[in-house]
């Protein structure tokens, strides 16, 4: 069991949970994953880890409410329990001192880019993100960006704030007034696939993560599977982060379809 010690509401679906998870705080790194169940009649939900505080011994998970499992997590209150929260699992990011690094984000997936640009900022890099949301108030974790990154572009479809237009758009005006070493994407599936297409005719190296397939996070129900260079990949055992511009994210989104 594990007590929640703190929430906040990004917005009516997405929410904040800071969770008692000592083992999990001291071990994580960048990257990692953790599967989360409500209760002991629960849904394995992964979830990756936004933040964690060894110190207090806490993990820091951002949750959308979708279906009847993720509601219920959204839905508890400092205080309560989760029932189960295991990890770390997958493959933490490969960091290192690239040079210039673009690291996007769409929508939640704010929250695991977040570690990513952390830990890019303490390699040494020029961190350069760039946060995108239908309007305002979908953006998130604005602030803990911001003070991790040299720059923080923000684009909104409805330049509601920031900029208008879309996350491509600003991820392009980098890479095209200065030079960019290294890309990173998390977000929407499209989103990922459509900055992969803009950083590939630029030759900029590309990073993304495809957590939004897993379900069971231990390669045994295959549903994560996708194909990456022409080879059949598990995201939560082979993952959840892999090159770009050899991932079918068509192949992808279909997958992910047959989930509604």
């Amino acid at each position: 069991m594990n007590r929640i010690v703190e929430k906040q509401n990004f917005s009516a679906n997405v929410v904040k949970l800071v969770v008692e998870a000592p083992m999990i705080a001291s071990s994580r790194r960048p990257g990692h994953f953790v599967i989360v169940i409500d209760n002991d009649h629960g849904e394995r939900i992964p979830l990756t880890i936004a933040d964690s505080d060894p110190s207090n011994g806490t993990i820091t998970l951002v949750v959308q409410a979708i279906g009847d499992s993720t509601r219920a997590i959204c839905a508890r209150e400092p205080g309560e329990y989760l029932h189960d929260v295991v990890g770390p699992l997958g493959r933490a990011t490969h960091i290192e001192n690239f040079g210039t690094v673009v690291c996007s984000g769409g929508g939640v997936g704010v929250a695991p880019l977040l570690p990513i640009i952390k830990a890019m900022k303490e390699a040494g890099n020029r961190v350069i993100s760039v946060l995108a949301a239908r309007t305002k108030d979908l953006i998130i974790l604005e602030q803990q960006v911001r003070e991790h990154s040299d720059e923080v572009i923000i684009m909104t479809d409805d330049g509601s704030y920031g900029n208008k237009g879309l996350v491509t758009q600003g991820v392009e005006s980098v890479i095209q007034r200065e030079h960019v070493d290294m890309a990173v994407t998390i977000g929407p599936a499209v989103m990922m696939k459509f900055v992969a297409l803009t950083t590939k005719k630029y030759n900029v190296p590309t990073m993304c993560s495809l957590n939004t397939i897993m379900v069971d996070g231990t390669g045994m129900c295959g549903a994560c599977r996708v194909t990456v260079g022409g080879k059949m990949r598990f995201v939560c055992i082979d993952g959840p982060e892999f090159d770009a511009h050899q991932v079918d994210f068509d192949e992808m989104m279909l997958r992910l379809r047959s989930y509604n």
